[in-house]
């Protein structure tokens, strides 16, 4: 199971290219490609000895080949087969990550090998926590070697990490540890990603799922405006509603931004198309002889022209997202 992110592309086409034609497992690619087209499939089978596609729902997953997220879809594993679901969005993504790694560590347990590349924020983190939960094994490309180091810091940082190297020595450590045998998986199991992939596919009781993984926090949902629980003891921070976002502190306040620099601008919008309004207007009663009413429907115009380059200027000194 692969996650990447900003730089992704680069990344999956130099480690897939690495990758022995007779591989012994099953590799399964999430990239944020949002919804828009993607090419990646062609683009790894250049140079790849494995077959490669687009995930399609409810294929049976098979060894050395290689299944794609597809635009606009979250990926998940299940019974020897491909899930794919347009359910709620996580860090305000999809596809994204953590709902793969979340997935192949219910499905596979210890079979299990999830690997984080290069990427911003954390997206993957809290499923790689889900791998190993289950007796996995977590591989994480070396921040310094990573076209963005975010995602791969937060995990080394967050998770138990078996393997930290660079991108170059990836595919042959796939290779061996595809072939060794997995160690089994000796301890307590962890409900809350069983909790976790309900709420993502929106099966059973979604409060109860909610009641049993955490408490309600004074944030709403930035994308359905909902009520945010907080996932109890999860580090980093993570939060979700009822609907199925699920977000870490760090996405949360990403999300949160470009939310609420939407709001703004449109609100800036409204303001300057209220003013060009009552400035036609203010023109109309003039040229009709109604001195009175321009006078003030020129003064309520210059009222929103002067909020309008108030609110300007605080969107243009607005701080940038802190990592």
């Amino acid at each position: 199971m692969i996650g990447a992110s900003v730089g992704g592309v680069h990344a999956l086409m130099q480690l897939t290219r690495a990758l022995p034609a007779g591989l012994k497992a099953p590799v399964m690619v999430v990239l944020h490609v949002g919804a828009q087209r993607s090419v990646l499939p062609s683009l790894l089978s250049k140079d790849c000895g494995l077959g490669v596609s687009h995930a399609v729902h409810d294929e049976a997953v098979h060894e050395g080949h290689i299944y794609i997220a597809p635009p606009d879809h979250h990926m998940l594993v299940a019974d020897g087969k491909v899930v794919l679901t347009r359910n709620a969005k996580e860090h305000h993504t999809r596809p994204a990550i953590d709902p793969l790694f979340r997935s192949a560590a219910l499905a596979h347990g210890s079979d299990a090998i999830g690997v984080v590349l290069t990427g911003d924020l954390d997206d993957g983190t809290a499923g790689l926590q889900a791998i190993k939960q289950r007796g996995g094994i977590a591989v994480v490309q070396h921040p310094d070697d990573a076209f963005a180091r975010s995602m791969p810091e937060s995990a080394v940082r967050y998770v138990q990490v078996d393997h930290c190297l660079p991108l170059a020595l990836i595919p042959a450590l796939l290779t061996a540890l595809v072939t060794a045998p997995a160690q089994p998986f000796v301890g307590e199991l962890d409900s809350v990603p069983e909790h976790e992939q309900a709420l993502t596919l929106q099966r059973g009781d979604v409060m109860k799922h909610l009641e049993a993984i955490g408490s309600q926090s004074s944030f709403a949902c930035p994308d359905c405006h909902g009520t945010l629980w907080e996932i109890r003891n999860s580090r980093p921070k993570r939060y979700c509603c009822h609907t199925g976002h699920a977000f870490s502190a760090r996405s949360l306040q990403q999300t949160m931004m470009t939310t609420g620099d939407e709001a703004t601008w449109s609100a800036l919008r409204a303001l300057q198309e209220r003013a060009i309004l009552l400035q036609q207007m203010t023109m109309e009663h003039r040229a009709d002889g109604d001195e009175l009413s321009a006078a003030r429907l020129e003064s309520a115009s210059n009222r929103l022209e002067r909020q309008v380059t108030l609110l300007r200027a605080l969107l243009e000194q607005a701080p940038e997202p802190i990592e």
